[in-house]
């Protein structure tokens, strides 16, 4: 009896025979078949060979036994867990219980990430991140319910998945499966060491500017959804890098409209209140004299999140989350993928003894401008002047049609997506042409 032999009885148990039945033998037909499915299996010097051979007599006779194998098996379970799945309505007692009635550590994957508080948290049997948010605008039950239920049927691998929910008095509780990696600050400038990052390559942040132009590319046009989906949350600290791979993932998708920030919500607030703040001349006519009085009118309702450097010009003025301030943000990170600086900082001028405010745009533009010389030396020093001028010219130049101050003017994201899987092929084809040569040695040694 072989070795493979003993580890299939070992698997499937019979019944103890005692010596005379185990020496007599047997002439049913059954027996004789089964003998024969072992003694027929031919003797080979490679033990590895017996095994294979074995092992997978042994997987075709029981698989027309019990109807699938065990890799049908382990396919079909991660085919499960990619797709998408029904969105789970947490009670707040689940999510207390979870964050140890919100006294947990705080979850926070980089110094300047969301002002959103946020937990890491297992809910029912599963890894996740809690964000808690406040509602912008009232949302009924029903229509936040129905929202749920449509945002989390979309699946994409550029995204991370919205799983749940949970409402308690002003506040929502979105419930996001958690994914190990990085975002984007900590990969492009870490504090302990400025002159490190882990995307020392031009190909590895044409990953990620491809991973975002066809995420974002989902989310506005490739939903299949009744509802127009605006992500409003688009910055480097929402874009969590995967190791190895260098793949990457956006955060909050659903937030916009779940937390009522969207278009729709904000045009039945200004039919019933005004939401800019009105200036007013009022003219004494005892003195003569002007005198201008600001005047605010339930300005406490205007209210929305944003961070610097992210917001298009007609949302910093309105509020009003759109599908073109999206794109504008997209721009922003570009910019600031491939410059490896801030989007906006600040500057101390000894003349002047003022800040200067220097914003990565400008900075872009006036790059451009200078043609390749300019551009050579404004993209990040760490890629080490090792990329296709070309191609970086076309990537900047598209970058800056995303910022543009004019919404009608901005691409759409299809458009952009397509540009950008382009200009990855040539990329692509330029890394092979300048790989290092294989297969050469070297010696030190003398003549």
């Amino acid at each position: 009896m072989c070795k493979t032999k003993k580890a299939t009885d070992a698997s499937e148990p019979r019944p103890v025979l005692s010596r005379s039945q185990r020496t007599r033998p047997s002439h049913s037909p059954g027996a004789q078949s089964s003998s024969l499915s072992h003694s027929a299996i031919p003797s080979s010097s490679n033990p590895t060979s017996d095994l294979y051979t074995s092992s997978l007599s042994y997987t075709k006779a029981t698989s027309s036994g019990t109807g699938t194998s065990i890799s049908s098996r382990t396919s079909l379970s991660s085919l499960r867990e990619s797709l998408p799945e029904n969105p789970h309505i947490y009670h707040i007692s689940e999510i207390r219980a979870a964050t140890n009635n919100f006294l947990a550590k705080r979850y926070s994957s980089s110094s300047s990430a969301s002002t959103a508080a946020c937990w890491r948290c297992n809910l029912r049997g599963r890894d996740t991140v809690v964000f808690q948010r406040k509602f912008r605008h009232k949302i009924q039950t029903s229509q936040l319910k129905e929202r749920l239920s449509v945002i989390c049927r979309s699946h994409h691998m550029s995204i991370i998945k919205l799983l749940g929910a949970s409402v308690s008095g002003d506040h929502i509780y979105l419930v996001y499966e958690f994914v190990e990696g990085s975002n984007l600050v900590d990969c492009l400038r870490n504090p302990r060491n400025p002159s490190f990052t882990v995307l020392s390559n031009w190909m590895s942040r044409m990953q990620i500017a491809t991973d975002l132009a066809h995420g974002i590319d989902y989310v506005h046009n490739k939903t299949g959804l009744s509802l127009s989906i605006v992500h409003n949350h688009i910055k480097s600290s929402s874009i969590i890098v995967t190791e190895a791979s260098f793949n990457a993932k956006i955060c909050h998708f659903g937030t916009a409209q779940l937390c009522g920030e969207t278009e729709e919500e904000v045009a039945v607030e200004t039919d019933t209140s005004k939401r800019e703040t009105e200036i007013e001349e009022i003219t004494e006519e005892a003195n003569a004299t002007s005198l201008r009085k600001l005047k605010r009118s339930d300005s406490g309702d205007r209210q929305f999140e944003g961070v610097r450097g992210y917001m298009s010009p007609e949302f910093r003025s309105s509020g009003v989350a759109t599908q073109k301030s999206d794109v504008f943000s997209f721009g922003v990170v570009v910019l600031e993928l491939f410059s490896g600086e801030e989007a906006l900082k600040y500057r101390f001028d000894k003349k002047t003894g003022n800040f200067v405010r220097t914003s990565l745009m400008d900075t872009a533009e006036a790059a451009t401008a200078e043609g390749s010389d300019g551009l050579r030396r404004w993209i990040d020093r760490r890629l080490n002047d090792s990329f296709p001028v070309d191609v970086a010219q076309k990537m900047i130049r598209l970058a800056l049609d995303c910022v543009h101050v004019d919404p009608d003017k901005r691409p759409d994201m299809g458009r952009v997506a397509g540009k950008i899987s382009k200009l990855y092929l040539e990329s692509k084809k330029w890394s092979d042409n300048v790989n290092i040569p294989t297969g050469i040695s070297v010696s030190l040694a003398p003549r």
